[in-house]
C-alpha cells in the first residue's frame, strides 16, 4: 500500500471519523479494506510507472523504513535472515532492505498489479534477490513458513477497515502470522489506526511486546500523543 507518510496514512481518516456506522471494534468499514480498492490502485500506479517511472508514495513515509532497518541494524540481525513484507505494496520497502545487505527477503500482496509493480521496480534497481508472491495473508499457501522477521506497514490497518467481518479477519491475520513467524522470531507492525495498547490485545495471543519504537509526537489541544504506533513483538 502506498501513501500518507509518518503524520499518518489515509486509512487513519476512514478509521476513527465519527462519520458513518460503525463497527462493532468501532472502526467505520471503508473501501480502503478491500481487495478491489487496493487493486484499482495499483493498476494505476503500474500505469503510472510505465508511463513516467515514478515508483508512488511510500506509506508511512521514508523515515517509516529508516526506523525499522534502524531497529534491525541495532539488534544485529544477520543479513541471510529470511524477511517477510506482508502486504508489499509497491516493494520499495524491500528494495531498501537489499540495499542494505539483506538477502533473503520476500514480499506479498494480494493485488496482483502490486506484484507486478513492486517486480517492476525491483527489476529497475538492478536487484534479483528478492522474491514476490500473489497471496493473501489471510488464506497463505502452505510454501510460506518459516520466516525470522515479519514486517507490517499498513496492512492490518486496512484488514481492520473491511466491510466484511473485519473482527474475524483480525483473528485470521493473527493466525496466519504465528504460521509463517518462526518461534523466537520478530513482527515489526507500523500502524496509523491502532495504539499501543490496543495492538497489544490484539496480538496477546501467542506474542509479547519487545520493544516499542519511537514515532513523531503530535499536540493538539494541551494534549499530545503519537500518530502512529510502532511495536515489535516476538513470537513465543
Amino acid at each position: 500500500m502506498s501513501s500518507g507518510s509518518d503524520g499518518g496514512g489515509g486509512a487513519a481518516v476512514a478509521a476513527r471519523s465519527d462519520k458513518g456506522s460503525r463497527g462493532e471494534d468501532g472502526f467505520v468499514p471503508s473501501a480502503l479494506g478491500t481487495r478491489k480498492h487496493w487493486d484499482a490502485v495499483y493498476e494505476r500506479e503500474l500505469q503510472t510507472f510505465r508511463e513516467y517511472g515514478d515508483t508512488g508514495e511510500i506509506w508511512f513515509g521514508e523515515e517509516s523504513m529508516n526506523r525499522l532497518i534502524r531497529w534491525m541494524q541495532k539488534h544485529k540481525i544477520p543479513l541471510d535472515a529470511s524477511v517477510l513484507d506482508i502486504g508489499t505494496g509497491n516493494g520499495v520497502f524491500l528494495v531498501e532492505l537489499a540495499k542494505f545487505g539483506f538477502s533473503n527477503i520476500t514480499g506479498i500482496d494480494y493485488s496482483p498489479s502490486a506484484i507486478q509493480l513492486s517486480g517492476s521496480i525491483i527489476e529497475k534497481e538492478g536487484l534479483s534477490n528478492i522474491k514476490l508472491k500473489v497471496e493473501d495473508f489471510l488464506n497463505l499457501s502452505t510454501q510460506l513458513s518459516g520466516f525470522h522477521i515479519c514486517i507490517d506497514k499498513g496492512t492490518f490497518d486496512a484488514i481492520s477497515l473491511n466491510p466484511d467481518n473485519a473482527i474475524e479477519k483480525r483473528k485470521q491475520y493473527v493466525k496466519s502470522l504465528s504460521r509463517v513467524l518462526k518461534v523466537k522470531g520478530f513482527f515489526l507492525i507500523t500502524s496509523c489506526n491502532w495504539t499501543k495498547e490496543e495492538l497489544l490485545n490484539e496480538f496477546s495471543e501467542g506474542f509479547e511486546l519487545f520493544e516499542e519504537l519511537p514515532t513523531p509526537k503530535f499536540s493538539f489541544g494541551g494534549r499530545s500523543g503519537n500518530s502512529v504506533a510502532a511495536l515489535v513483538f516476538q513470537k513465543m
